[in-house]
């Protein structure tokens, strides 16, 4: 394994995917994730940097490396996730009606209201009644300028972001901010050392059996983190506030592997329970905006512990403290103009929010190999946005891409009424066992 050193190096230069993307050639896909941008080296890339960190974890301790090669069709599906997914045989919805591409009057702008709380949020910043349709928030934003809905939006804690050009978004200041810097960043705690004495099992299957993962985050990019340890053997607990709701298929495709608990932190109950679960975790994934936990003073209780940290826009510039989701940085970043035509477009697949949750997993498992050698805790992050980036300047680009193949049965897995994709990591049939209902757990570990 590399030293403590040397993996440091690496992650200052963009360890996990190549800081400078132009020099690598990257395979195809076979087909799969095919899009103008080179969604399936992103894909690849993102999963094959989890296979050589526990790879690396697995000569730290004296065991086999799998040096297994990824199955591109195996990948592509579980991008694909909210696709291959059926419940009681059915598809699951993807996007409310109220997200989507609306034109605006100079332009377009993306909204994201799949969970209520944004549905009522964007609303309101637009002066629409709560019982509002799509039909009536189109005709209103149809005589707003694009950049005066964003505004609106981002004032009101709703998510609603200015369709741009690469050109553009690469003069913001945002966009200047969050494509700076290596696409995975681990950050070492300045305390002092501390001697960690928990024993990892020596199961080459289950690298991370005996680890204590408590995943505060939503939607994808977290989940996924949280949810590619769980199949790496570590014992993964999501705390959710009970005040905001999980949809339920999302929960059902990243909860898979994990406990799931409800705490309200704004309660001194929920509270005093989260302090003791920090108090005997090894990992903690947010997907919160910077200084979030502040309010509820669990800071302190996170020191020493190895943080994954997931946000849209990263942590540097005017934007750190905006809301935002995948779709929104696609739109932004100008990814949607250069996969679009008149209309704007999509990658085939939530490929930022996946490739940044397999990015971040990677990280975690080499800041854990690097606790176990200097006894220092680390912070490993990663933002949409620069995943974007990334995307936006690799190499492969096609004018007229190929209809995307589509994943076969052989790439899912059934569990009573569910079928879900399987895991992308080669040797690995399905995740340990299927999402349990959402808050259905109790606050400590089992």
């Amino acid at each position: 394994m590399a030293s403590a050193e040397q993996l440091v190096t690496d992650y200052e230069n963009g360890c996990g995917l190549p800081r400078d993307p132009s020099r690598v050639a990257f395979p195809p896909g076979d087909g799969y994730l095919s899009s103008r941008l080179p969604t399936a080296a992103l894909a690849l890339g993102s999963v094959g940097a989890l296979v050589s960190a526990v790879d690396r974890l697995l000569l730290a301790r004296g065991m086999t490396p799998h040096r297994a090669a990824l199955d591109p069709e195996r990948v592509a599906a579980s991008f694909a996730g909210d696709r291959m997914m059926r419940i009681d045989g059915e598809p699951v919805p993807g996007f409310a009606p109220m997200s989507g591409f609306f034109a605006a009057s100079d332009g377009w702008v993306r909204t994201h209201a799949n969970y209520p709380h944004h549905r009522l949020r964007l609303l309101s910043a637009l002066d629409l009644a709560e019982d509002a349709d799509a039909g009536v928030l189109s005709a209103r934003i149809g005589v707003l300028p694009a950049q005066e809905v964003e505004d609106r939006a981002a004032e009101a804690g709703a998510v609603a972001a200015r369709v741009r050009t690469e050109t553009e978004w690469a003069r913001h200041p945002q966009g200047v901010a969050s494509g700076a810097g290596p696409i995975v960043r681990m950050d070492a705690s300045a305390a002092a050392p501390v001697a960690h004495t928990m024993q990892l099992r020596t199961d080459p299957a289950r690298p991370l059996a005996g680890l204590r993962v408590l995943d505060l985050t939503r939607v994808l990019a977290g989940p996924v983190a949280a949810r590619a340890l769980a199949l790496l053997g570590a014992q993964v607990l999501r705390v959710d506030p009970p005040q905001l709701h999980e949809i339920d298929w999302q929960h059902r495709d990243t909860g898979q592997g994990k406990r799931s608990t409800l705490l309200d932190f704004a309660t001194a109950d929920g509270a005093d329970a989260m302090r003791s679960l920090l108090a005997t975790t090894d990992v903690l994934i947010t997907g919160y905006r910077p200084g979030s936990l502040d309010r509820f003073g669990l800071t302190a209780a996170t020191d020493g512990l190895v943080h994954g940290s997931v946000s849209a826009w990263g942590t540097d510039g005017p934007w750190a403290h905006r809301r935002g989701f995948d779709s929104l940085v696609q739109a932004a970043s100008g990814i949607s103009l250069v996969e679009g035509g008149v209309h704007p477009g999509a990658l085939p697949v939530q490929a930022l929010d996946h490739a940044s949750g397999y990015l971040l997993a990677a990280g975690l498992v080499d800041a854990l190999a690097l606790r176990a050698a200097d006894g220092r805790s680390r912070t490993v992050s990663v933002a949409l946005a620069r995943t974007a980036r990334w995307l936006l300047d690799a190499p492969g680009r096609v004018d007229d891409p190929a209809t995307p193949r589509t994943p076969g049965p052989g790439t899912t897995v059934t569990h009573g009424a569910v079928i879900s994709a399987r895991p992308p990591l080669p040797g690995y049939a399905q995740y340990p066992y299927p999402a349990h209902d959402w808050g259905s757990d109790a606050p400590h570990w089992m």
